[in-house]
Protein backbone atom coordinates (compact mmCIF):
# COMPACT_ATOMS: atom_id res chain seq x y z
CA UNK A 1 0.00 0.00 0.00
CA UNK A 2 2.81 2.43 0.56
CA UNK A 3 5.69 3.15 -1.86
CA UNK A 4 9.02 1.40 -1.90
CA UNK A 5 11.59 1.56 -4.51
CA UNK A 6 11.08 4.45 -7.24
CA UNK A 7 12.69 2.08 -10.05
CA UNK A 8 10.73 3.16 -13.46
CA UNK A 9 9.37 0.20 -15.78
CA UNK A 10 9.71 1.24 -18.56
CA UNK A 11 6.75 0.84 -21.34
CA UNK A 12 5.66 2.69 -24.37
CA UNK A 13 2.45 5.57 -24.00
CA UNK A 14 -0.72 3.85 -24.77
CA UNK A 15 -1.15 4.35 -28.52
CA UNK A 16 -1.49 2.69 -31.49
CA UNK A 17 2.32 2.12 -31.45
CA UNK A 18 1.97 0.10 -28.05
CA UNK A 19 -0.41 -2.56 -29.46
CA UNK A 20 0.37 -6.03 -29.74
CA UNK A 21 -0.64 -8.47 -32.02
CA UNK A 22 -1.96 -11.70 -31.32
CA UNK A 23 -3.58 -13.37 -27.95
CA UNK A 24 -2.20 -12.24 -24.66
CA UNK A 25 -1.55 -15.31 -22.63
CA UNK A 26 -0.82 -15.70 -18.54
CA UNK A 27 2.66 -15.36 -17.74
CA UNK A 28 4.13 -18.83 -16.74
CA UNK A 29 4.23 -19.78 -12.95
CA UNK A 30 6.91 -21.35 -11.02
CA UNK A 31 4.50 -22.11 -8.58
CA UNK A 32 2.49 -25.12 -8.42
CA UNK A 33 -0.69 -23.39 -7.36
CA UNK A 34 -3.34 -23.13 -10.53
CA UNK A 35 -5.73 -20.56 -9.38
CA UNK A 36 -4.94 -17.54 -7.10
CA UNK A 37 -3.94 -13.60 -7.30
CA UNK A 38 -0.73 -12.63 -9.18
CA UNK A 39 1.90 -11.98 -6.81
CA UNK A 40 3.88 -8.62 -7.58
CA UNK A 41 7.28 -9.85 -9.80
CA UNK A 42 4.10 -11.14 -11.45
CA UNK A 43 2.25 -8.16 -12.05
CA UNK A 44 5.56 -6.55 -12.91
CA UNK A 45 5.82 -9.15 -15.89
CA UNK A 46 2.10 -8.12 -16.90
CA UNK A 47 3.20 -4.71 -17.35
CA UNK A 48 7.13 -6.37 -19.29
CA UNK A 49 4.18 -8.36 -21.78
CA UNK A 50 1.72 -5.27 -22.43
CA UNK A 51 -0.99 -6.29 -20.56
CA UNK A 52 -0.71 -3.09 -18.56
CA UNK A 53 0.31 -0.35 -20.06
CA UNK A 54 -0.12 3.64 -19.33
CA UNK A 55 0.34 6.87 -20.70
CA UNK A 56 2.65 8.03 -18.15
CA UNK A 57 5.28 4.80 -17.22
CA UNK A 58 4.54 2.80 -14.97
CA UNK A 59 6.89 2.70 -11.57
CA UNK A 60 7.83 0.54 -9.23
CA UNK A 61 6.50 1.86 -6.18
CA UNK A 62 2.34 1.51 -7.64
CA UNK A 63 3.09 -2.48 -7.28
CA UNK A 64 2.39 -3.53 -4.04
CA UNK A 65 2.70 -7.25 -3.04
CA UNK A 66 -0.53 -8.30 -4.84
CA UNK A 67 -1.99 -5.10 -6.27
CA UNK A 68 -1.34 -2.56 -8.34
CA UNK A 69 -2.06 1.23 -7.65
CA UNK A 70 -3.96 2.61 -10.31
CA UNK A 71 -3.10 6.96 -11.08
CA UNK A 72 -5.61 9.61 -11.65
CA UNK A 73 -5.01 10.97 -15.43
CA UNK A 74 -5.41 14.88 -16.33
CA UNK A 75 -8.94 15.05 -16.39
CA UNK A 76 -11.97 14.79 -14.49
CA UNK A 77 -15.44 15.31 -15.44
CA UNK A 78 -18.29 16.36 -12.88
CA UNK A 79 -21.39 14.43 -13.48
CA UNK A 80 -25.00 14.82 -12.46
CA UNK A 81 -25.22 11.13 -11.33
CA UNK A 82 -23.53 7.34 -11.40
CA UNK A 83 -23.72 5.23 -13.88
CA UNK A 84 -23.18 1.82 -14.58
CA UNK A 85 -21.94 1.54 -18.57
CA UNK A 86 -23.07 -2.09 -19.19
CA UNK A 87 -24.62 -1.49 -22.76
CA UNK A 88 -21.94 1.50 -23.74
CA UNK A 89 -18.41 2.79 -23.32
CA UNK A 90 -17.87 4.92 -20.22
CA UNK A 91 -16.85 7.75 -22.88
CA UNK A 92 -20.37 7.63 -24.15
CA UNK A 93 -22.05 7.84 -21.06
CA UNK A 94 -20.20 10.68 -19.85
CA UNK A 95 -20.65 12.55 -23.22
CA UNK A 96 -24.15 12.38 -22.25
CA UNK A 97 -24.45 13.18 -18.07
CA UNK A 98 -20.99 15.66 -17.81
CA UNK A 99 -21.87 18.95 -16.68
CA UNK A 100 -18.68 20.06 -17.20
CA UNK A 101 -14.57 19.03 -17.05
CA UNK A 102 -11.61 20.06 -15.76
CA UNK A 103 -8.16 20.00 -15.37
CA UNK A 104 -6.37 18.03 -12.47
CA UNK A 105 -2.79 18.02 -13.67
CA UNK A 106 -2.22 21.20 -11.15
CA UNK A 107 -4.55 19.77 -8.63
CA UNK A 108 -8.22 20.81 -8.57
CA UNK A 109 -10.76 20.36 -5.65
CA UNK A 110 -14.02 17.87 -5.56
CA UNK A 111 -16.46 19.29 -3.60
CA UNK A 112 -18.45 16.74 -1.34
CA UNK A 113 -21.32 15.73 -2.23
CA UNK A 114 -20.78 15.96 -5.77
CA UNK A 115 -20.09 12.80 -8.05
CA UNK A 116 -17.04 12.47 -10.59
CA UNK A 117 -15.46 10.61 -12.60
CA UNK A 118 -11.85 10.44 -13.71
CA UNK A 119 -9.85 8.82 -16.58
CA UNK A 120 -7.50 6.85 -14.96
CA UNK A 121 -3.77 6.70 -16.25
CA UNK A 122 -3.47 2.85 -17.30
CA UNK A 123 -4.95 0.58 -19.46
CA UNK A 124 -5.64 -3.29 -19.66
CA UNK A 125 -5.13 -6.15 -21.85
CA UNK A 126 -5.98 -8.69 -19.96
CA UNK A 127 -5.13 -12.41 -20.36
CA UNK A 128 -8.23 -14.46 -21.74
CA UNK A 129 -7.87 -16.42 -18.51
CA UNK A 130 -7.05 -13.16 -16.03
CA UNK A 131 -9.75 -11.40 -14.49
CA UNK A 132 -9.29 -8.15 -12.14
CA UNK A 133 -10.82 -6.87 -9.25
CA UNK A 134 -10.57 -3.22 -7.67
CA UNK A 135 -11.06 -1.47 -4.21
CA UNK A 136 -9.85 1.78 -2.82
CA UNK A 137 -6.77 2.35 -0.83
CA UNK A 138 -6.69 1.82 2.85
CA UNK A 139 -6.37 5.93 2.87
CA UNK A 140 -9.00 6.71 0.34
CA UNK A 141 -11.76 4.93 2.71
CA UNK A 142 -10.44 6.66 6.25
CA UNK A 143 -11.19 9.99 4.33
CA UNK A 144 -14.75 8.91 3.26
CA UNK A 145 -14.08 8.89 -0.48
CA UNK A 146 -16.77 6.53 -2.35
CA UNK A 147 -14.75 4.92 -5.09
CA UNK A 148 -15.89 2.33 -7.93
CA UNK A 149 -13.87 1.08 -10.90
CA UNK A 150 -15.81 1.35 -14.50
CA UNK A 151 -15.03 -0.21 -17.60
CA UNK A 152 -16.19 -0.17 -20.74
CA UNK A 153 -19.51 -2.37 -21.56
CA UNK A 154 -19.27 -4.08 -18.20
CA UNK A 155 -21.85 -4.85 -15.84
CA UNK A 156 -20.37 -4.67 -12.81
CA UNK A 157 -18.41 -2.00 -10.54
CA UNK A 158 -15.19 -2.62 -9.53
CA UNK A 159 -14.54 -5.71 -11.94
CA UNK A 160 -12.74 -6.42 -15.07
CA UNK A 161 -14.11 -9.29 -16.77
CA UNK A 162 -11.13 -12.04 -18.25
CA UNK A 163 -9.47 -10.88 -21.20
CA UNK A 164 -10.59 -7.41 -21.02
CA UNK A 165 -8.82 -4.54 -22.99
CA UNK A 166 -9.30 -0.78 -22.90
CA UNK A 167 -9.11 2.10 -20.39
CA UNK A 168 -10.18 2.39 -17.00
CA UNK A 169 -11.89 4.97 -15.07
CA UNK A 170 -12.92 5.73 -11.49
CA UNK A 171 -16.17 7.42 -9.95
CA UNK A 172 -15.28 9.60 -7.47
CA UNK A 173 -17.62 10.61 -4.67
CA UNK A 174 -16.26 12.61 -1.83
CA UNK A 175 -18.97 12.31 1.61
CA UNK A 176 -17.56 13.64 4.74
CA UNK A 177 -15.12 16.05 3.08
CA UNK A 178 -14.17 18.14 -0.21
CA UNK A 179 -10.43 16.74 -1.33
CA UNK A 180 -8.04 18.16 -3.58
CA UNK A 181 -7.00 15.56 -6.08
CA UNK A 182 -3.78 15.71 -8.44
CA UNK A 183 -2.86 13.78 -11.70
CA UNK A 184 -0.67 10.57 -10.49
CA UNK A 185 -2.02 10.47 -6.90
CA UNK A 186 -3.50 6.57 -6.65
CA UNK A 187 -6.73 6.52 -4.67
CA UNK A 188 -7.43 2.68 -5.98
CA UNK A 189 -5.76 -0.62 -6.59
CA UNK A 190 -6.28 -3.52 -8.79
CA UNK A 191 -5.69 -6.95 -8.59
CA UNK A 192 -5.70 -9.98 -10.76
CA UNK A 193 -6.94 -13.28 -10.09
CA UNK A 194 -7.04 -16.71 -12.40
CA UNK A 195 -9.33 -19.13 -11.20
CA UNK A 196 -10.97 -19.48 -7.82
CA UNK A 197 -8.60 -18.51 -5.59
CA UNK A 198 -10.51 -18.10 -2.14
CA UNK A 199 -9.53 -20.97 0.64
CA UNK A 200 -11.87 -23.30 1.47
CA UNK A 201 -13.10 -23.78 5.30
CA UNK A 202 -11.35 -26.56 5.95
CA UNK A 203 -7.91 -24.88 4.07
CA UNK A 204 -9.00 -22.41 6.39
CA UNK A 205 -8.96 -24.39 9.81
CA UNK A 206 -5.63 -26.05 8.32
CA UNK A 207 -3.80 -22.89 7.84
CA UNK A 208 -4.88 -21.31 11.95
CA UNK A 209 -3.95 -24.85 13.22
CA UNK A 210 -0.79 -24.69 11.85
CA UNK A 211 -0.03 -21.01 12.67
CA UNK A 212 -2.42 -18.93 14.10
CA UNK A 213 -4.58 -16.47 12.38
CA UNK A 214 -6.89 -14.46 14.67
CA UNK A 215 -5.60 -13.38 18.13
CA UNK A 216 -7.17 -11.13 21.11
CA UNK A 217 -6.99 -7.72 22.33
CA UNK A 218 -4.07 -9.03 24.16
CA UNK A 219 -2.45 -11.00 21.12
CA UNK A 220 -3.31 -14.29 22.26
CA UNK A 221 -4.25 -16.78 19.34
CA UNK A 222 -8.08 -17.75 19.29
CA UNK A 223 -9.18 -21.66 18.51
CA UNK A 224 -9.88 -22.22 15.33
CA UNK A 225 -13.85 -23.25 16.04
CA UNK A 226 -14.29 -19.62 17.41
CA UNK A 227 -12.76 -17.82 15.05
CA UNK A 228 -13.66 -19.92 11.77
CA UNK A 229 -17.79 -19.51 10.59
CA UNK A 230 -18.27 -20.57 7.13
CA UNK A 231 -14.91 -19.85 5.23
CA UNK A 232 -13.77 -16.97 6.57
CA UNK A 233 -12.29 -15.23 10.08
CA UNK A 234 -15.56 -13.17 12.10
CA UNK A 235 -14.20 -10.48 13.80
CA UNK A 236 -15.97 -7.78 15.77
CA UNK A 237 -15.16 -4.15 16.86
CA UNK A 238 -13.40 -2.93 19.83
CA UNK A 239 -15.38 -0.56 21.48
CA UNK A 240 -13.81 -0.61 25.36
CA UNK A 241 -10.37 0.87 26.13
CA UNK A 242 -7.41 -1.43 26.35
CA UNK A 243 -3.44 -0.72 26.54
CA UNK A 244 -2.96 -0.58 22.82
CA UNK A 245 -6.41 1.81 22.03
CA UNK A 246 -6.15 3.39 24.99
CA UNK A 247 -9.01 5.31 25.89
CA UNK A 248 -10.15 6.80 22.30
CA UNK A 249 -12.17 3.79 20.97
CA UNK A 250 -12.81 6.11 17.66
CA UNK A 251 -13.58 9.11 15.38
CA UNK A 252 -16.47 10.43 14.00
CA UNK A 253 -16.58 12.99 11.26
CA UNK A 254 -17.18 16.59 11.54
CA UNK A 255 -19.15 18.13 8.89
CA UNK A 256 -18.04 21.65 8.31
CA UNK A 257 -14.66 21.45 7.58
CA UNK A 258 -11.73 23.26 5.11
CA UNK A 259 -10.51 21.14 1.70
CA UNK A 260 -8.43 18.24 2.79
CA UNK A 261 -5.59 18.35 0.10
CA UNK A 262 -4.42 14.71 -0.74
CA UNK A 263 -1.45 15.46 -1.61
CA UNK A 264 0.36 16.29 1.27
CA UNK A 265 1.27 13.48 3.81
CA UNK A 266 1.61 14.11 7.66
CA UNK A 267 0.11 17.55 7.14
CA UNK A 268 -3.33 18.58 8.52
CA UNK A 269 -4.31 18.38 12.01
CA UNK A 270 -6.76 15.77 12.70
CA UNK A 271 -8.81 17.16 15.19
CA UNK A 272 -10.10 19.57 12.49
CA UNK A 273 -11.68 16.72 10.71
CA UNK A 274 -12.27 14.21 13.05
CA UNK A 275 -14.20 14.40 16.18
CA UNK A 276 -12.60 11.56 18.83
CA UNK A 277 -14.68 9.24 20.49
CA UNK A 278 -13.81 8.53 24.52
CA UNK A 279 -14.61 5.22 25.50
CA UNK A 280 -18.04 4.51 26.95
CA UNK A 281 -18.42 3.04 30.39
CA UNK A 282 -20.48 -0.17 29.29
CA UNK A 283 -18.44 -0.91 25.83
CA UNK A 284 -21.81 0.25 23.92
CA UNK A 285 -22.01 3.22 21.21
CA UNK A 286 -25.16 4.32 19.22
CA UNK A 287 -23.89 5.50 15.51
CA UNK A 288 -26.20 7.95 14.14
CA UNK A 289 -27.37 8.06 10.54
CA UNK A 290 -25.30 9.32 7.33
CA UNK A 291 -22.64 9.85 9.99
CA UNK A 292 -18.72 8.87 9.74
CA UNK A 293 -16.94 6.90 12.47
CA UNK A 294 -13.53 5.02 12.48
CA UNK A 295 -13.09 1.91 14.69
CA UNK A 296 -10.45 -0.35 15.77
CA UNK A 297 -11.28 -4.56 15.32
CA UNK A 298 -11.70 -6.02 18.72
CA UNK A 299 -9.07 -8.70 17.54
CA UNK A 300 -5.96 -8.72 15.13
CA UNK A 301 -5.62 -10.78 12.41
CA UNK A 302 -2.05 -12.31 10.49
CA UNK A 303 -2.13 -12.57 6.80
CA UNK A 304 0.46 -15.03 6.30
CA UNK A 305 3.03 -14.54 2.73
CA UNK A 306 1.51 -16.97 0.49
CA UNK A 307 -2.26 -15.40 1.71
CA UNK A 308 -4.35 -12.51 1.22
CA UNK A 309 -7.65 -11.73 2.49
CA UNK A 310 -10.76 -9.44 1.62
CA UNK A 311 -12.81 -8.22 4.18
CA UNK A 312 -16.47 -8.81 3.87
CA UNK A 313 -19.72 -7.66 5.32
CA UNK A 314 -20.27 -10.18 8.48
CA UNK A 315 -24.19 -10.33 8.02
CA UNK A 316 -26.48 -7.34 5.79
CA UNK A 317 -29.13 -8.76 9.04
CA UNK A 318 -27.10 -7.23 11.35
CA UNK A 319 -28.79 -3.51 9.90
CA UNK A 320 -28.05 -1.19 7.64
CA UNK A 321 -24.59 -0.33 7.90
CA UNK A 322 -21.37 -0.20 5.92
CA UNK A 323 -18.70 -1.80 7.79
CA UNK A 324 -15.62 -1.07 5.15
CA UNK A 325 -14.56 0.85 1.80
CA UNK A 326 -11.18 -0.63 1.65
CA UNK A 327 -11.62 -4.13 2.45
CA UNK A 328 -8.21 -5.80 1.18
CA UNK A 329 -5.23 -6.96 2.94
CA UNK A 330 -1.90 -7.72 1.37
CA UNK A 331 0.26 -10.89 2.20
CA UNK A 332 2.04 -10.04 5.10
CA UNK A 333 -0.38 -7.92 6.70
CA UNK A 334 -0.03 -8.25 10.95
CA UNK A 335 3.03 -10.75 10.52
CA UNK A 336 3.75 -11.87 14.08
CA UNK A 337 1.07 -11.71 16.62
CA UNK A 338 -1.40 -10.00 14.44
CA UNK A 339 -2.26 -6.66 14.07
CA UNK A 340 -5.74 -4.75 14.27
CA UNK A 341 -7.96 -3.91 11.22
CA UNK A 342 -9.74 -0.44 11.16
CA UNK A 343 -13.21 0.14 10.52
CA UNK A 344 -15.03 2.75 8.57
CA UNK A 345 -18.13 2.76 8.99
CA UNK A 346 -21.09 4.56 7.93
CA UNK A 347 -24.74 3.64 9.14
CA UNK A 348 -28.26 4.14 7.44
CA UNK A 349 -31.72 4.58 7.84
CA UNK A 350 -31.98 4.51 11.67
CA UNK A 351 -29.56 5.13 14.66
CA UNK A 352 -28.04 1.41 15.65
CA UNK A 353 -27.04 0.37 19.24
CA UNK A 354 -23.77 -1.71 18.87
CA UNK A 355 -21.75 -3.31 21.59
CA UNK A 356 -17.70 -3.83 22.27
CA UNK A 357 -16.61 -6.98 20.24
CA UNK A 358 -20.17 -7.34 18.51
CA UNK A 359 -19.47 -9.47 15.25
CA UNK A 360 -18.99 -6.45 12.42
CA UNK A 361 -16.91 -8.21 9.36
CA UNK A 362 -15.46 -11.29 8.32
CA UNK A 363 -12.37 -11.81 6.51
CA UNK A 364 -12.04 -14.29 3.48
CA UNK A 365 -8.54 -15.27 2.26
CA UNK A 366 -7.06 -16.15 -1.22
CA UNK A 367 -4.58 -17.78 -2.64
CA UNK A 368 -1.10 -16.06 -4.02
CA UNK A 369 0.12 -17.85 -7.57
CA UNK A 370 3.70 -17.35 -5.41
CA UNK A 371 4.93 -15.59 -2.46
CA UNK A 372 5.83 -11.63 -3.58
CA UNK A 373 9.18 -10.96 -3.74
CA UNK A 374 8.04 -7.82 -1.49
CA UNK A 375 5.66 -8.52 1.74
CA UNK A 376 3.35 -5.79 3.12
CA UNK A 377 5.36 -3.54 5.53
CA UNK A 378 8.59 -4.45 3.97
CA UNK A 379 10.16 -1.12 3.05
CA UNK A 380 7.47 0.92 5.20
CA UNK A 381 4.21 1.53 5.53
CA UNK A 382 1.92 4.04 7.57
CA UNK A 383 -0.31 0.89 8.87
CA UNK A 384 1.36 -1.73 9.45
CA UNK A 385 1.09 -2.08 13.41
CA UNK A 386 -1.57 0.03 13.66
CA UNK A 387 -4.02 -0.16 16.36
CA UNK A 388 -6.77 3.01 15.65
CA UNK A 389 -5.02 5.10 12.99
CA UNK A 390 -6.57 7.90 10.66
CA UNK A 391 -5.66 8.03 7.58
CA UNK A 392 -1.62 9.38 6.44
CA UNK A 393 -2.64 12.77 5.47
CA UNK A 394 -2.49 14.02 9.34
CA UNK A 395 -0.02 14.42 11.58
Amino acid sequence: MDAGARRRTEIRPHGAGNRRHGPITSPPMSDSQSAGIFARQQIRQLVDEGSLRAEVPIEEAQLQPASLDLRLGTRCHRVRTGFLPEKCTVQERLDELTLFTFDLTEGAILERGHCYVIPLLEHTRLPADVLAQSNPKSSTGRLDIFTRLLADRTDRFETLPAGYEGPLYLEVLPRSFSIRLQTGLCLNQLRFLRGKPELSREELVAVHRETPLLFDDRGHPIAGEQAIQEDGLTMGVALASDEEIGDVIGYRARRYTDVLDMTLIGAHDPMEFFEPIPAPKDGRFIVEPEEFYIFASKERVRVPKELAAVMLPYDVGIGELRTNYAGFFDNGFGEGSGCRAVLEVRPHDVPFLVEDGQAFFRLQFYHTLTVPDRSYGEGGSHYQGQALKLAKHFR
